[in-house]
């Protein structure tokens, strides 16, 4: 009889830790992991504080129309950056096509503005 009474035991310690596992990996989902620790920083901490020497952050930071470290975490690094090249690309085709119309253009783009007067005039 002791025999019998070790193998309920065992299948009860495999199925707890068949429950164990199962566990953590549905912590693992429902969460957000971070490997990173605890934050240095609050979430509310302003920005412009926080990287007081970097002009350059700060202007992002402003275009971005963002005042703390947790309204800046909302964004991907992709999307700042698309988010700020953007505006300069436009600007630098309505140079190309300004510059088109007074017959000039920029060092080595005269086939875009050649082909910008020809889109212009209604023939290719």
């Amino acid at each position: 009889m002791a025999h019998k009474k070790k193998t309920p035991s065992a299948k009860k310690s495999a199925k707890k830790s068949a429950k164990k596992s199962t566990k953590k990996s549905t912590k693992k989902s429902a969460g957000k992991s971070t490997r990173l620790g605890r934050p240095r920083i609050p979430g509310t901490a302003e920005l412009d504080m926080f990287f007081k020497r970097d002009f350059e952050a700060r202007q992002i930071f402003q275009f971005l129309d963002v005042g703390t470290v947790k309204e800046l975490e909302q964004f991907s690094p992709e999307e700042i950056t698309d988010r700020m090249i953007t505006p300069l690309v436009q600007a630098v085709e309505r140079i190309r096509k300004t510059l088109a119309l007074a017959n000039r253009h920029l060092d080595g783009d005269v086939k875009f503005a050649e082909r910008f007067q020809t889109e212009l005039s209604g023939g290719k």
